[in-house]
């Protein structure tokens, strides 16, 4: 019998942290100016990227799978820029509340944000992306490209 009183009450506690956690209450709120940083560099490029690492030497394997989808689009140098978040903690953090995404990596095309690694490698598979970085002018479309 006391043991199900614990069970039922340890129950009720999870639930009530749960909560607690998901309310505004537990919430980190992102700061005017790292909120504003933040949108310069998602504006700054056609394409970002927030990973963990840079192109070269990408730190996780989402990050790495990212960066092999958009290098399947040969996106020209001046139009793709990538923020390794292992450099910058208020940026780890604030990215995440930011997009309101809680994983890394996060891609951005023209300021608006598409996704984490699972979307990106989904689109990818879709031929949505690559309709998407035609639309906003970041790869020449498929009947422009030379043969």
């Amino acid at each position: 019998m006391f043991q199900n009183a614990l069970r039922t009450s340890l129950s009720l506690c999870r639930s009530t942290v749960s909560s607690c956690l998901r309310s505004q209450t537990f919430r980190r709120f992102l700061s005017q100016e790292s909120r504003t940083k933040i949108q310069a560099a998602v504006t700054e490029y056609p394409v970002v990227l927030f990973m963990k690492g840079n192109p070269e030497q990408p730190m996780c394997g989402f990050s790495r799978g990212v960066v092999k989808i958009l290098s399947a689009f040969d996106i020209p140098p001046e139009k793709f820029k990538t923020y390794n978040v292992l450099e910058d903690l208020e940026l780890r953090t604030g990215i995440k509340e930011f997009s309101e995404w809680p994983t890394i990596p996060q891609l951005y095309v023209n300021g608006e944000f598409v996704g984490g690694s699972d979307i990106a490698l989904s689109m990818f598979q879709s031929g949505e992306l690559e309709t998407l970085l035609e639309q906003h002018g970041v790869i020449p479309k498929a009947s422009e490209s030379p043969s």
